[in-house]
């Protein structure tokens, strides 16, 4: 380990003096001279920002079961996968009203440079207040986006009715952790990935220069050429006959705002760790469920187990065969629904 952070510092000396000369262009922020139009709904936050979003379902006044959903990475409030082709009959039937949203720096939601993992968090509260959600209101992650529901589960559990984490993206550097496991997993990346967290994690000013530069690869997950697994190509087409025509706008207002800082903030230091959770809902009603399939090859499935056994109050639902796209399958959004809402077994 010490031999991989000399040659880290070795390599930040060198990049320090390259990075003046490859500073991070400046977003182009939706409805600004140069920036792109506005074209959805957006709330004020508190701090003056603009978050935009996206309803689906029946009307939040007659719903049952109100949701907020968080998009992966390099994605935007357009993929909400718990719905996707998702029967119109289900959604009447069960009553649900799901609120999708960019997140900050994506699609049309302005950049937070001074976002964490907590402000995130925040900024999810005010949403729901916006839209008067209630008191309570439902959230599932998918991805880098089920980061954040371990922040709300640690910032703001009053607001949650149950939680669902799909695939979430696990940061190699929590604490509690076996040394041993971590270090497994994480060298079961390719190793332009390892390199990649490593740079985020200790230099994360470098993360734009690094994974823009030429002498190094960067992240593949990134670049968009990540190694999936079979079933993950497998639904790959199922995905794109969904609807690819906002992909244009998911990075729009640069890079940097919207992956990139997703990257620092998913693999960079954290103030707490979801492993040293408690219930958040104790002898009340409520759930947390965390979905996993057993062939991800982005998410390490060894590391998803420990935080369940860890965590026993989380319900762990492990898909065979399954990849990281798994929510797409036939029938899978429907299970997770009926899963966290109805408490129906999987």
């Amino acid at each position: 380990m010490l031999k991989s952070v000399g040659i880290i510092l070795l390599i930040a000396i060198v990049a320090t003096c390259l990075y003046q000369s490859n500073l991070p262009p400046s977003p182009r922020i939706c409805g600004f001279p140069g920036g792109p139009p506005i074209t959805a709904p957006r709330v004020k936050l508190r701090d003056g920002r603009y978050l935009a979003y996206n309803e689906i379902g029946v009307p939040k006044e007659n719903a049952k079961f109100k949701i907020v959903f968080v998009h992966g990475f390099g994605n935007s409030r357009h993929d909400v996968v718990v719905a996707a082709n998702l029967l119109q009959e289900v959604i009447e039937q069960l009553g649900l009203y799901i609120v999708s949203f960019d997140r900050p720096g994506y699609g049309e939601s302005d950049p937070d440079p001074k976002r964490t993992v907590k402000s995130f968090t925040l900024d999810i509260e005010d949403l729901a207040d916006q839209l008067k959600l209630g008191d309570k209101f439902y959230l599932i992650g998918f991805s880098m986006g089920g980061q954040t529901v371990w922040g709300s589960l640690k910032y703001i559990p009053h607001r949650l009715a149950g939680a669902a984490l799909l695939a979430p993206v696990v940061n190699y550097w929590w604490s509690g952790f076996p040394d041993n496991l971590s270090k497994e997993a994480f060298q079961r990346q390719p190793p332009q990935d390892q390199w990649a967290q490593r740079v985020v994690y200790y230099f994360p000013w470098l993360t734009y220069w690094w994974n823009t530069q030429r002498l190094f690869p960067g992240s593949s997950v990134a670049a968009g050429k990540a190694v999936l697994s079979r079933q993950d190509y497998e639904l790959i087409p199922k995905i794109i006959s969904l609807g690819t025509g906002h992909m244009g706008q998911v990075k729009q207002q640069g890079e940097f705002e919207s992956i990139y800082r997703d990257m620092m903030i998913g693999f960079g230091s954290w103030d707490f760790s979801p492993l040293n959770l408690t219930n958040p809902f104790g002898s009340k009603q409520g759930s947390v469920h965390l979905w996993q399939g057993n062939e991800d090859t982005l998410v390490p499935v060894t590391l998803q187990k420990y935080i369940a056994q860890r965590l026993p109050w989380i319900k762990y639902h492990e898909v065979s065969g399954a990849g990281h796209l798994f929510p797409f399958a036939d029938g899978m959004n429907e299970a997770i629904l009926k899963a966290l809402l109805l408490g129906e077994n999987s």
